[in-house]
């Protein structure tokens, strides 16, 4: 697209000149004009005389609005006359709204009033962009109007964006409908106003020091899409972009921080009941095969290695410094660590931002950052890599070997993490407690994840983050190989308390999150639970081919809840065709139902539940199965479960691998054939018909947004 950016630059430096962080209505037409955005013809009148001649020019009838670069909100000040529809009504309404500007604000500057050509019909949108705390350049799209922060239907996505992503916001909001045609009703120019959000993109991202732009109402039909109001604020004060590590440095220490030669642990204690005393057990029981450097100036020795007084005085190098002392004596050590060269700085002492010591976190980010030590925390619980035998903990130490890796901003977290993935046997690669983030966030380890051969998905629990910008550009990389889950904390937000528009309004939002990590390929976890089931889960599953979801049940009940299900995680239960659905028919009763769900019935033997399990498997039309079964004494729960496994098993081993879960309703014996199948391959729940759902759900997010659903 080509744009007129030299006048944007001139429109913007004269207002900054002039100290105003909001432009003129003329203004703001000139940029849209700049950047191809579609607004109604109009201009500025500075009379009554020459509102009427304008009004006249443009053509009957007209909108009269204030032109002040003090009055932000021009209906609320009565600037606004619509429906103006002769040469006497422009005059005398320009009488009107200078005199009502004149009552609402009498210091108010004026510099006329504009007169725009009167549009309406079709559907009313707003476009607009927001500079979010987090995300930076957010663009919004949604249902507009004077009621569009009551109505709230909005979608949002970081700028700029292509075109593809532009047309997928007209879908993402619930009255998307509504834009396709209701009621007799034409759909709009999807295509123009694509073009408009994009150009909304573009404009934002090529000029960062416009904070917001609200177009709206923008009125949208089947002939295109016009802005029939503009209003665009600009940041106060210089903008500066977060400062971001290119990606060989990130790795270049990660790999020193989970794969190092040589730890040293300063605060290293032979006392019982100590974390420096935890920490060295851990990193010697758990089988860590590097050096191992206790620093301790009071000892000679701990736990049957050498002591130091330093870490100046080690005599090899070492790659990852453990520091167990109090916040007080952090610096001075780290200013040791530093001068030796070492590549991370696990930092678990608490007492630094979190309890409001934010100059003493500044003070140790400072002396990483002149030393190139990259710092994870402080305020954390340590680290675990499996691969190397690495538990850098005070915590329990852990053994059971995995591919998925873990990230927990707290504590509580991180131990509810450890416990889960002992309990079910999930097997980790990485268990990272981040903390207080000073230094080492999710950006950091996403890249390294994302490339560990020993990670197969990334799972995160996050309250904040420090760069979203960042994070969702490590994000798009890793999502094309493996899944990346995420569970953010604190759904509400303050930010749109003193928003300048109703753009900004709704972006103070979890929303904006919500969709921008949907943007990112990222699967968004409801919970701590569905993170965990996530993470443990979607590694097993096969990525499906194709959307053709069915459902074989033993329950009429349980048909309908799994569909309900479907329906809520977007899955598409197949149409299933005639000659399928006469297959399916030959290996159920008569009283059964074929149709998608497929009812066998629950007094049925296990030849019924294998005949139909394997047909489902070997149809290549079918892309992914829902097993739903009911206890009963024909066929026992350990039955099903190993027919079932052995079915699939053998179908996989012939090519057809597709993603299978299982819902199991029934008395206790259902818990140990769920494990039985989750064991052998079938992701299955008991006494729950959402679960399972969910978790395909989550699999199929993922292999959208990775490009490999349907190659």
């Amino acid at each position: 697209m080509t744009y007129d950016r030299t006048t944007v630059r001139e429109i913007l430096e004269k207002a900054k000149a002039e100290g105003r962080t909001a432009l003129t209505a003329p203004e703001g037409k000139r940029i849209c004009d700049a950047y191809g955005i579609a607004t109604p013809g109009e201009g500025l009148a500075a009379s009554a005389d020459e509102a009427a001649a304008l009004a006249a020019e443009i053509g009957f009838p007209v909108v009269l609005k204030i032109v002040s670069p003090d009055i932000l909100h021009k209906t609320e000040a009565g600037g606004v006359l619509v429906g103006v529809a002769s040469a006497e009504e422009a005059r005398a309404g320009y009488e009107r709204i200078v005199a009502a500007a004149r009552a609402h604000d009498p210091d108010a500057a004026i510099d006329g009033v504009q007169v725009q050509r009167m549009v309406g019909g079709g559907r009313e949108v707003i476009v607009g962009a927001v500079t979010d705390p987090t995300f930076g350049k957010v663009v919004a799209f949604g249902l507009g109007g004077v009621l569009v922060e009551v109505v709230r239907d909005v979608t949002f996505r970081l700028a700029p964006l292509s075109g593809d992503e532009a047309r997928g916001m007209l879908d993402d909001i619930k009255a998307a409908e509504v834009l396709r045609g209701v009621r007799g009703a034409d759909p709009v120019d999807r295509e123009a106003l694509a073009d408009m959000i994009r150009r909304v993109g573009d404009l934002v991202g090529d000029f960062p020091e416009i904070a917001e732009v609200d177009l709206n109402p923008v009125f949208a039909d089947a002939d295109g899409a016009t802005a029939a109001d503009v209003r665009i604020l600009l940041a106060q004060g210089p903008v500066q972009e977060p400062e971001r590590i290119p990606r060989e440095r990130i790795l270049a220490s990660m790999n020193r921080i989970f794969k190092p030669r040589s730890i040293a642990v300063i605060g290293a204690s032979a006392e019982s009941g100590k974390i420096g005393n935890s920490v060295m057990r851990n990193l010697i029981n758990g089988g860590y095969r590097g050096h191992i450097y206790p620093i301790n100036p009071k000892a000679t020795e701990i736990l049957g290695l050498p002591a130091y007084r330093s870490v100046r005085d080690v005599p090899g190098e070492i790659d990852v410094a453990i520091f167990a002392i109090p916040a007080a004596a952090v610096p001075a050590a780290l200013e040791e660590v530093g001068a030796k060269g070492v590549a991370g700085a696990v930092m678990i002492p608490s007492g630094f931002a979190e309890t409001g010591n934010v100059e003493g976190q500044q003070k140790i980010v400072e002396i990483a950052r002149r030393h190139g030590v990259r710092m994870l925390g402080p305020n954390i619980y340590g680290y675990y890599y499996t691969p190397e035998n690495l538990c850098a903990t005070f915590c329990t130490p852990y053994d059971v070997k995995g591919g998925v890796a873990l990230t927990s901003q707290s504590g509580g977290i991180g131990m509810a993490i450890l416990g889960f993935s002992r309990t079910t046997k999930m097997g980790v690669s990485a268990i990272v407690g981040v903390g207080n983030k000073a230094d080492v966030d999710e950006d950091d380890l996403l890249t390294f994840f994302g490339q560990d051969d020993n990670t197969r998905l990334i799972a995160m629990h996050m309250e904040d983050l420090k760069d979203g910008r960042g994070f969702v550009e490590a994000a798009r990389e890793v999502v094309k190989r493996k899944p990346v889950i995420v569970l953010k904390a604190g759904r509400t937000a303050m930010g749109a308390r003193a928003a300048g528009s109703h753009t900004g309004a709704l972006a103070g939002d979890d929303r904006v999150y919500d969709d921008i990590l949907r943007q990112a390929g990222v699967v968004r976890a409801p919970g701590l639970n569905e993170m965990l089931e996530y993470a443990r889960a979607l590694p097993l599953l096969p990525t499906p081919k194709g959307e053709n979801v069915v459902i074989i049940t033993g329950a009429g009940g349980s048909g309908v809840l799994l569909s309900d299900a479907c329906v809520d995680n977007g899955l598409t239960l197949m149409d299933i065709p005639p000659d399928l659905d006469e297959a399916f028919r030959a290996h159920i009763p008569p009283f059964g139902a074929a149709g998608n769900p497929i009812d066998i019935t629950g007094g049925e033997p296990p030849s019924t539940y294998e005949k139909t399990i394997r047909l489902g498997m070997s149809d290549p039309r079918i892309h992914a199965l829902i097993l739903g079964y009911w206890h009963t004494i024909v066929t026992p729960p350990m039955v099903f479960a190993e027919l079932a496994a052995r079915v699939v098993a053998e179908c996989r081993a012939q090519g057809h691998d597709k993603p299978v879960v299982a819902s199991l309703a029934g008395d206790t014996e259902v818990e140990a054939a769920c494990e039985y199948l989750f064991d052998h391959g079938i992701v299955a729940y008991p006494y729950t018909t959402e679960k399972p759902v969910a978790v395909l759900g989550a699999k199929y997010r993922w292999a959208r947004a990775s490009g490999a659903l349907n190659g």
